[in-house]
């Protein structure tokens, strides 16, 4: 299964999809699937789909070699003429963001490294913080940070800081990808949680254990950003380079 380990130096690139419906992320999700299971691209170690809840959408959590190779892949005809039309037609919105794993910690009673899979029952939230990119490495240090309060708030299991390269959308005709502002001026938080209950908690609750913590980390966080989003999900299909090709 896919591990989110700086340690391991992947080009870790995440696919963001929104759509209008629920039914609609069906097929997305259908159409994710099946890339995945056919996979064999030069570079490519694994791809993880994760399916929207609070909102309609999907995201992908893909890592790679290196980005000469994700380039290959994106100048490949099939991806152009194919998969690109095919995601065109059923969303309202993709971005497709080229990352490095800063920093990921799992509660201390979890151990290890912090694993992305179906077979587990995380409450994933995935949020993307527009940042300055003079003061992306700040935001990025407060982010890892948090993870000291973290610990002590009820159904916390890990959080994953990936420092932003590259981000880009889909523009025009023919598979055309635009580069959405400046290459390093963003930053993705990747975290895992025991339930949706937990985490609505954590938003709207401010225990006493931890409240004084969070309070100077958000203000902190909020002085850095410059826009914020943010979706829950669950993983739902998983597939890495060493299992066989599904036909």
């Amino acid at each position: 299964m896919p591990f989110i380990n700086p340690e391991d130096g992947h080009l870790t690139v995440l696919n963001l999809f929104k759509t209008d419906t629920r039914a609609r992320v069906d097929t997305l999700v259908k159409e994710m699937k099946a890339i995945v299971d056919t996979a064999a691209f030069p570079g490519w170690i694994s791809s993880t789909v994760h399916r929207g809840e609070q909102n309609p959408g999907t995201a992908n959590f893909i890592q790679w070699r290196g980005m000469q190779d994700l380039e290959t892949r994106y100048n490949d005809s099939e991806f152009k003429h194919h998969t690109v039309p095919v995601f065109r037609e059923i969303t309202t919105f993709v971005r497709l963001m080229q990352t490095e794993v800063d920093s990921s910690r799992r509660h201390p009673a979890l151990g290890g490294v912090t694993e992305v899979s179906p077979g587990r029952d995380d409450y994933t939230v995935i949020e993307i913080l527009g940042v300055d990119p003079a003061e992306q490495g700040a935001l990025t240090a407060t982010l890892a940070g948090a993870h000291s309060w973290l610990v002590d708030v009820p159904g916390y299991r890990s959080q994953s800081v990936l420092r932003g390269i590259r981000s880009r959308n889909l523009e025009g005709g023919e598979g055309t990808l635009a580069t959405v502002g400046a290459d390093n001026d963003f930053v993705v938080v990747y975290s895992q949680w025991d339930g949706k209950d937990s985490y609505d908690a954590f938003r709207t609750q401010a225990d006493a254990q931890w409240s004084a913590a969070r309070r100077g980390f958000q203000d902190r966080r909020n002085s850095l950003i410059t826009s914020a989003d943010w979706n829950s999900y669950r993983a739902v299909h998983t597939r890495s380079a060493e299992q066989p090709v599904t036909v």
